[in-house]
């Protein structure tokens, strides 16, 4: 008896001592664990950090890309490339992939996206009483009797963060009725990219320009040049005839897939719309209203003990995992004060296929004059891209040294390295940005406020480390002890102290 009490005991003592310390890992890995490599290590210091405008544009017929300079020393060191796509209302981006992980944030506008995973089945497929054709016009009697069948087709709409694993087939269309503005950024050093440490893009059609970062090994450290270069389609550099056969079609459609004269870029444009197969809009939006319902189900979840996270410790099932998920949305802010300033965090907790890219997001939303806690990123480095506004950022290195105080506007980025410290205001407008991270579950240490180093540390440590008396010790820990990474301007804290009705608080 006493030996069968024994053994439901331990049992008992392993399961609870495995649930606490699954609260300190993701998916059975700790927080510090990364499948990246450097992206360069030698010559990576970051004694100097600025922040890049496009460099180069490339147009295409329904729209144009814009790259960062990708001969950058900052991004080069740091294993990222960063490109802008402008589709413009019915623009196809072309079927492609890459050699690397990489996250979307869509900052106008909507549209589709399809994404072909190997062995997943085509569910999507059209029998005339169940589903109907997509398209932007009228129908003839000779299409509505077409059949076809595909993989999932999915929606994407402004504020949407769109995960895009290495090797991936993807293309994305313009339905709407504005151009959408897609910010792709790309983890080349992840391990997933066995080739060299720059991005590389694989069009499956057309014929298209890009910008490539060229990585040259010599005696001498690693260099980098930036070359603009024609390129074809992967099916272009197969010979004629045995990609004929391996089709089953003739050797003239051949010709046409491997698209050596199309003139028309990356970006076609689809005339009379695009025809495809979809579920009905009803069906649609229930399926929309469903995963928005999940997403705070989930969200919520995290705080309260009495719901379940939305991971059942088995793998999400590869073919109808959720690629995307909105981080516009006030109300999934993680983060928030009463000025309207918010903060929502996008990690593999709450999209599990940020597993597999080791990327995640976070978005902040800064009132005029309103601050985020200095802080460091602790086991990834951040890449922030500015949405609106304009706002003074300042990042330290290890020395103690500014390597960066300057303005960021719209349509910049700035990287900011691992460890380095920073401090970031909004100045006399709102201030919008989006930070890519170079983990799935990134971490941060805050300087000051809640939760923060200098709050978790003694009074006497903080007196004999400063030089400063028990009073001052005092005023330092406790003068920001209501708020967490957003910082409200001082006039305001001092008015407010007193007023019961000003709170500053987390909803995570």
């Amino acid at each position: 008896m006493a030996s069968s009490f024994s053994l439901v005991f331990s049992l008992c003592l392993l399961v609870l001592c495995h649930g606490t310390n699954a609260q300190f890992t993701t998916g059975g890995q700790s927080p510090w664990h990364t499948s990246r490599g450097f992206g360069d290590p030698r010559g990576c210091r970051f004694d100097h950090l600025e922040a890049l405008n496009p460099a180069q544009r490339i147009q295409s017929e329904a729209g144009m890309t814009e790259y960062y300079e990708e001969s950058s020393e900052m991004l080069r060191c740091a294993g990222v490339s960063v490109k802008r796509h402008i589709v413009e209302p019915r623009g196809l981006l072309l079927p492609a992939y890459h050699n690397a992980p990489s996250l979307v944030y869509i900052t106008q506008g909507r549209g589709l996206i399809g994404m072909v995973f190997p062995g997943c089945p085509e569910t999507y497929q059209w029998f005339q009483q169940q589903a109907e054709t997509y398209t932007e016009g009228t129908m003839t009697e000779s299409q509505q009797r077409l059949r076809d069948e595909h993989q999932k087709i999915r929606r994407f709409q402004k504020g949407d963060i769109i995960a895009l694993p290495p090797g991936v087939t993807h293309w994305c269309y313009n339905d709407g009725d504005v151009a959408f503005v897609a910010v792709q950024v790309f983890d080349t050093s992840n391990s997933a990219n066995q080739l060299e440490p720059a991005r590389r893009d694989f069009f499956l059609a057309g014929r298209h320009q890009s910008v490539q970062r060229m990585y040259e090994m010599g005696p001498q450290p690693t260099s980098f040049t930036t070359r603009q270069q024609l390129s074809n389609n992967m099916l272009a550099g197969f010979d004629t005839q045995m990609l004929a056969e391996a089709l089953g079609v003739n050797q003239e459609l051949t010709r046409r897939l491997q698209s050596q004269n199309d003139p028309r870029g990356e970006i076609v444009f689809v005339k009379q719309g695009l025809r495809m197969l979809r579920p009905f809009r009803s069906q649609e939006m229930q399926q929309q209203e469903y995963e928005s319902m999940q997403s705070e189900e989930q969200y919520f979840g995290e705080s309260m003990p009495g719901l379940r996270n939305a991971t059942n410790g088995l793998d999400e099932n590869f073919c109808t995992m959720k690629i995307r998920s909105n981080i516009d949305i006030p109300n999934r802010a993680d983060y928030f004060n009463q000025r309207g300033s918010r903060v929502a965090i996008l990690n593999s907790q709450k999209l599990p296929i940020l597993n597999l890219v080791q990327m995640s997001a976070v978005r902040v939303v800064l009132q005029r004059n309103s601050m985020i806690t200095p802080y460091w990123q602790m086991n990834c480095h951040s890449l922030m891209y500015v949405t609106s506004g304009q706002g003074r950022v300042q990042v330290v290195n290890h020395r103690g040294r500014t390597v960066f105080d300057g303005m960021l506007r719209q349509g910049q980025i700035l990287l900011i390295p691992q460890n380095f410290a920073v401090i970031k205001r909004a100045e006399l407008e709102m201030f919008k940005w989006v930070s890519f991270n170079t983990n799935h579950n990134a971490m941060i240490s805050q300087i000051v406020g809640k939760n923060s180093v200098i709050r978790a540390m003694p009074l006497q440590v903080l007196m004999h480390s400063y030089r400063i008396s028990l009073e001052q010790a005092r005023r330092l820990k406790f003068s920001r002890q209501h708020e967490m990474t957003i910082l409200s301007p001082i006039r305001e804290i001092m008015r407010s102290r007193d007023d019961p009705m000003f709170e500053v608080g987390s909803s995570a």
